[in-house]
Order: C-alpha cells, then structure tokens, then sequence
C-alpha cells in the first residue's frame, strides 16, 4: 500500500532585496510529510515558482492535507531536481587578475607565460599551439576558502576537507545589507535554521571591492554569533566582505572559534543579492593542496 502523500495550502507575501513584492492567496505546493514548519513551506514556494533575489516569505493561513502530488517544481515528488540546463547558476566569486589587491598589504598575484603560444608551435612542430602560464599568489586571493590548518597547525589542511563541507551544500542567507550595522551578531542568527546549511552573510561590503573603502569599516562576524553558528551545526560559513572578522582584533575570534569547530570560512564573496533567503545550493571547492591552509575558489550557487 502507497504511503499516503502531503499538499500544503497557504497564503504567501514575498518582498525582494531589489524592491517590490509578490502575494498569493491559497497557493498550493507538495510536502513530503504532514509536519512541516511555514519555513518549509516558504522554500518551497520560492522554488516552485523560481524566484530570485528574495529577501523574506512570510506564509501565513498554513494547512496540510492528504492528496496526491501534482509535481511541484523544487518538491518531494521532483527529487532529481531540473537537469542542469533548467538550473539557473549565480556566480559568487571575484575574478582573479595579475596585480589586484584582495586584501592590504597581501601581494597581489603575479601572471606571467611559461610557454607562448608562439614558442609552442616549434614544440608540436606546427600541428597545434597551447599557452602554459605561471601564477605566483599567497593563498588570500580573491574569494577564498580558509580551512583549519589556516588558523591550527594540526587543524585539516585544504587536501583533507571532505567534500560534504564543500560542494552541493543547502544553503541559508542572512540578509543584514542596507542595516548600518557592521557587526553580524546573534540577534541576526538566532531566527535562522543553520543545521547542515552554508551560512553566507549577506552584509554588502562587496560594493567597495577593489576601493580603498573596502577595508575601511567593515562588516564582520561577532565572536558571539560564531559560537553561535558553530554550536548550532553550520557547515560552512561564508561573507562578503574583507574579513570574516574585525580586522582590528588581532585575535580574530571568528576566524578561532569556526575553524576549531571543523567550519571552513569562505572571504570576499560577491553576488549574494541574488540568492533567496533559502534553497540555494552553495560551493566552494579549493584544489586539495596539502599542508596548505587557504587557496582561491570558483563559488557559485544553483537555484532550482
């Protein structure tokens, strides 16, 4: 006997980080089990209807009923997910160029040819040519994934990370842009369900990428909402600004309290306006270098 299947109805108000808003009365999506929770319900509905660049979903009237599944796109009856021309994919990472300053007073990353494509021409003997290049570049630049050995000596390098703190990671958005409030603490977090999830702060700084006013007043992580993020079970926690900490706190709790707790931190992410609040899926895979603490990433996120 076929287990019996969940509809869910309700209505839904929907205001968007670019402005403007969305209702809907009596909306209908499925559910896979008859306990869910108006978070659930929300996330379903921005998939289903692929929504971009949410900042909240309010639902509110929730009922769920037995009926069969009609297919909601994002639901319990579609768990393959649309195939990857049906994604839509949202860059999160800043180009990487010879020279560019990431954070002052690193190095910037040096480019140079190894092989010409004109040299290589004698080497294949005129049949084909290729360019072999050179980068020369500390590990903190652009939008890179810090890993334990970062801040612990016999804490997990980047060859160690599993790929289930990396790739393909459910995702939760905590919007504190436009709030004039540097400091990302508990009181942003404690509404939010972290457990499992890549946590990325959305907090604008990435608007003065490559300025001098990058690094001035900066947002950052409270050691408080670490802990809090850590004791909650983040997977992963990612900002786009300079630092996941105060710069001017040489003790860099933030950075202390995630890595110890196995949390890798991705820095100087960019885009995450587009992102909805949940049902993105983040990654940010560094290539496994061993005995190497921190190395650029190609960030992106998938939305259904």
């Amino acid at each position: 006997m076929a287990e019996p299947q969940y509809r869910a109805q309700f209505d839904a108000t929907v205001t968007f980080s670019n402005g403007g808003g969305l209702t809907a009365r009596d909306f209908r999506v499925d559910v896979p089990q008859a306990e869910v929770s108006a978070a659930e319900v929300g996330a379903l509905f921005v998939a289903s209807l692929a929504l971009l660049m949410v900042d909240r979903v309010e639902v509110t009237g929730l009922r769920v009923f037995a009926e069969q599944h009609k297919g909601t796109r994002g639901g319990p009856s579609d768990r393959t997910g649309p195939p990857a021309s049906r994604r839509a994919w949202v860059e999160l990472s800043h180009p990487i160029e010879a020279g560019m300053t990431t954070y002052p007073g690193l190095p910037g990353p040096e480019i140079t040819p190894h092989l010409t494509r004109e040299a290589s021409r004698a080497v294949y003997r005129g049949a084909a040519e290729f360019a072999i290049d050179r980068i020369s570049m500390v590990g903190n630049t652009g939008t890179y994934l810090d890993s334990p050995y970062h801040r612990y000596a016999d804490g997990t390098d980047l060859a160690g990370l599993p790929l289930s703190t990396l790739a393909d990671l459910d995702t939760v958005v905590v919007r504190v842009a436009g709030s004039g409030v540097r400091a990302v603490d508990v009181g942003a977090l404690a509404a939010v369900e972290v457990v499992g999830r890549a946590v990325l702060l959305h907090t604008g700084g990435d608007r003065d990428w490559g300025t001098p006013a990058y690094m001035q007043h900066a947002p950052y992580l409270t050691e408080a909402g670490a802990r809090w993020l850590a004791d909650h079970g983040a997977r992963l926690v990612g900002i786009d600004a300079v630092n996941i900490d105060d710069t001017e706190d040489p003790a860099r709790p933030a950075h202390s309290v995630l890595l110890a707790a196995g949390i890798p931190v991705v820095e100087h992410l960019t885009g995450l306006d587009q992102l909805p609040p949940i049902g993105a899926r983040f990654t940010a895979a560094p290539p496994r270098v061993a005995g190497f603490g921190t190395f650029p990433v190609r960030a992106y996120a998938a939305l259904p």
